[in-house]
């Protein structure tokens, strides 16, 4: 008679591979998948009787930004919830390693926030540091570009010198050796905005011999949108390294549509042997700070300079007389920029910058430098930029996968503040219900895919996002009928309907719609 730790009885699975589901028994032993059929005549220490809900692998979310959030909050509530699993950070050019000079300093003060002090300098180190604290999710990194830049050269917008060139090369290389996923930028933030073409492409470079993944955020997902996939494209192409372009999507009412003309681009290089995909987050609205509706001019030099530059009336003037308004507010308008996090004056809040404007009686930019200025160079914000038919075209893109843009966080503690955007606790339940359940953009096999064995196989996850024995027991039971994202806009600390079960490394973390505390996530290397 075979025995198993545990067997999740009389569900539909899907194996993650794109194959429609089928009725089967999943048994595990230790942290792997064991058998996958009829165990009619097997035993376990633990059943979960799956009858009527659907089986399979643990969602891996490809863009998030929990890079300091397990040391908030270990238990990485809103993520597991949503029947992730891994969680992939990095992302957008900051990473929390390597930290040196002033990478170190923005390391800080992000970490300030829960009483936590950056006590380490290498990716090494700082896997060390997650797995002595515990996470309930796997965990993988890439190194950010603009990590590198403030590690070697602050916030100076200027290129490189060769000797400050191959300094950013040396802390890459040795980030790769030490497990790094690949190269993330942000090339719509500084300092990575302050780089060219050329410097990425040479940083890409490092990364071949590894086979690192290029991820970007890029230079502009508006009225440059396809000069900025072009741009993505030649990085990859030149310097031999896969491409992951970033929370694809077109921003400004006058660029709804032109997604048709960006995945366009996407598989004419793909079709020349360059290997592009994208991911995406299942909402019109994007989420970052305040501070990218002002000139990167307004950040050289790092945060003191910026607070500065922020309270000189010469500085405001200039922004206000040179720059467009419709640029400023990135297509949003002023009465589509909901304020999420305002730490250090939280009653702005859930309220639109024509909102606060009206109320204060001033005009709206002098209510963003403002809120920059007393929240330290940062505020959360929301823009309502894209258009739904965009969405389920990326959608249904067959190289796209998902990705929730997020930090992990939880309605209570360390990371219970402020208003985040709603895909920190909705995205992956949203394309389920909305998406696939509701509006059939996609079948359930496709979005199973897209969230699972696409994403691991992208990132060279090894015996992950696929239901197959000999794999890691990563896995995800749910209601079909009653899966959907909770959270909005106004009220985003909500968990999602419909994840039963969620098992990580053969652990059962979430049992019957419940955490259970225990934290079985390890730090994944690629390859490994």
């Amino acid at each position: 008679m075979a025995e198993f730790d545990l067997i999740i009885r009389s569900g539909t699975v899907f194996d993650g591979t794109g194959r429609p589901g089928f009725p089967a028994d999943v048994g595990i032993k230790g942290d792997r998948i064991e058998a996958i059929g009829n165990l009619a005549g097997a035993v376990a220490a633990r059943e979960i009787d799956a009858a009527g809900l659907y089986v399979a692998p643990g969602f891996i979310d490809i863009h998030t930004h929990s890079d300091w959030a397990m040391f908030g909050n270990p238990r990485m509530e809103s993520k597991i919830r949503q029947g992730i699993t891994t969680e992939i950070a990095g992302n957008c050019g900051t990473s929390l390693a390597p930290l040196i000079g002033t990478a170190r300093e923005s390391a800080a003060r992000t970490l300030a926030r829960i009483g936590r002090d950056p006590d380490w300098t290498t990716l090494a180190e700082y896997f060390e540091r997650i797995e002595a604290n515990g996470i309930a999710q796997n965990y993988a990194t890439f190194i950010g570009h603009g990590t590198l830049r403030q590690a070697v050269m602050g916030f100076e917008m200027r290129p490189p010198t060769p000797d400050e060139l191959d300094q950013m090369k040396r802390l890459l290389a040795e980030g790769m050796e030490q497990g790094a996923l690949g190269l993330a930028t942000g090339l719509i933030y500084p300092p990575g905005c302050y780089a060219d073409t050329e410097e990425v492409i040479e940083l890409a470079r490092v990364m071949a011999p590894y086979d690192g993944l290029y991820a970007t955020h890029m230079r502009n997902e508006a009225d440059r949108l396809l000069e900025s996939v072009a741009e993505a494209i030649r990085i990859g192409e030149e310097a031999g390294v896969p491409v992951q372009i970033s929370h694809h999507k077109a921003v400004g009412r006058r660029n709804w549509g032109r997604v048709n003309d960006s995945l366009e681009l996407i598989e004419k290089a793909r079709s020349r042997g360059v290997r592009v995909d994208c991911d995406q987050y299942p909402y019109i609205a994007s989420s970052t700070n305040l501070g990218v509706v002002l000139p990167r001019w307004v950040f050289e030099g790092g945060n003191d300079k910026l607070l500065a530059r922020l309270a000189d009336p010469e500085v405001r003037r200039r922004v206000a007389e040179y720059e467009n308004a419709e640029n400023l507010s990135r297509g949003a308008g002023w009465d589509g920029i909901l304020i999420a996090d305002s730490p250090w004056a939280p009653e702005y809040e859930g309220r639109t910058i024509a909102q606060i404007a009206d109320a204060d009686r001033q005009d709206p930019l002098t209510v963003v430098f403002d809120l920059l200025l007393t929240n330290n160079g940062y505020v959360g914000a929301i823009f309502f930029g894209m258009c739904e038919d965009d969405v389920r075209t990326v959608m249904r893109y067959p190289h796209t996968v998902i990705g929730s843009d997020s930090s992990a966080r939880a309605p209570y503690g360390l990371m219970g503040f402020g208003k985040p955007h709603p895909r920190t606790y909705g995205t992956f339940p949203r394309v389920l219900g909305r998406y696939v359940r509701e509006e059939k953009v996609l079948t359930w096999e496709e979005a199973i895919a897209k969230m699972t064995s696409k994403t691991a196989r992208k990132l060279r996850l090894r015996g992950r996002g696929e239901l197959r024995p000999g794999y890691f027991a990563d896995v995800v039971v749910f209601d079909p009928n009653s899966v959907i994202d909770r959270a909005t806009f106004t009220d985003p600390h909500q968990y999602p309907a419909g994840i039963e079960y969620v098992v990580v490394n053969g652990v059962v973390v979430i049992d019957r719609g419940e955490h259970t505390g225990v934290l079985p996530g390890r730090v994944l290397r690629p390859g490994a």
